[in-house]
């Protein structure tokens, strides 16, 4: 005969449960998120030394969980170690730019697609106001508030897909290569960006056209990023 409930240490009823989960905030996880959304919006630059103790004190929490957030992001390759064990942004190689472009394509091209399909008017309409803001931006050469709309156009569209496991791709390949986007506008705003690439996708958004939401991804990671490739080209 098998055991009871109670045999098996399990509590019969909610109302039996008196050890209820304790919840507190992770201070690693908040650190490491804040952290992780600078790199991918282009705030943190390729180089920059993430010193413990200033960053502990930056963040107003003690360095064990400081430590543990960088590290976190070592390992996923968002962050490298130096000689000395300095936490530090890395300088993306051309092979490893073209890499992260040819990933991006095909996985944003297929959220893209998705979208098309699934996206609500809400959605679409979030997406209109984010690029009225990227070119007001433009317009007054704004581009660090440009950039980092630009990221967030990026993974509100990628979300309109419900692809969530690719979403989650999304976020750590834009997290490897967000610190060299402050280098998207060296030579200013692209002339080729007439109409910008942002706003065909939402053109083929409203029409349902997935081919033409694919397609304009693929023409803004890969026209529209010309100016990364030249910037990791000359460095």
């Amino acid at each position: 005969m098998s055991r009871s409930i109670k045999e098996r240490g399990v509590s019969p009823s909610k109302s039996e449960d008196w050890a209820q989960p304790i919840e507190r905030e992770n201070l690693s996880d908040r650190a490491y998120l804040s952290i992780r959304s600078a790199l991918m919006r282009g705030q943190l630059k390729p180089g920059e030394r993430m010193l413990l103790r200033p960053m502990s004190e930056r963040f107003g929490i003690s360095m064990t969980p400081m430590r543990e957030a960088l590290l976190r992001l070592v390992f996923e390759r968002a962050m490298v170690l130096d000689g000395r064990g300095t936490v530090i942004v890395p300088e993306l190689t051309l092979s490893q730019l073209l890499e992260i472009r040819s990933i991006r394509v095909d996985l944003e091209g297929n959220t893209a697609a998705a979208a098309a399909t699934l996206a609500s008017e809400e959605e679409i309409s979030k997406l209109e106001d984010i690029q009225e803001k990227i070119s007001a931006c433009h317009a007054r050469k704004n581009f660090d508030d440009a950039i980092n709309l630009n990221t967030e156009f990026h993974l509100t569209l990628c979300r309109a897909g419900r692809m969530p496991i690719t979403y989650d791709l999304v976020e750590g390949l834009w997290a490897r290569c967000g610190p060299i986007l402050s280098h998207l506008y060296d030579g200013g705003v692209p002339e080729d960006w007439v109409p910008h690439p942002h706003t065909r996708i939402i053109e083929a958004l409203r029409h349902k056209d997935a081919e033409a939401a694919r397609a304009g991804i693929r023409f803004d990671i890969e026209a529209g990023g010309k100016g990364l490739i030249d910037y990791v080209k000359n460095h």
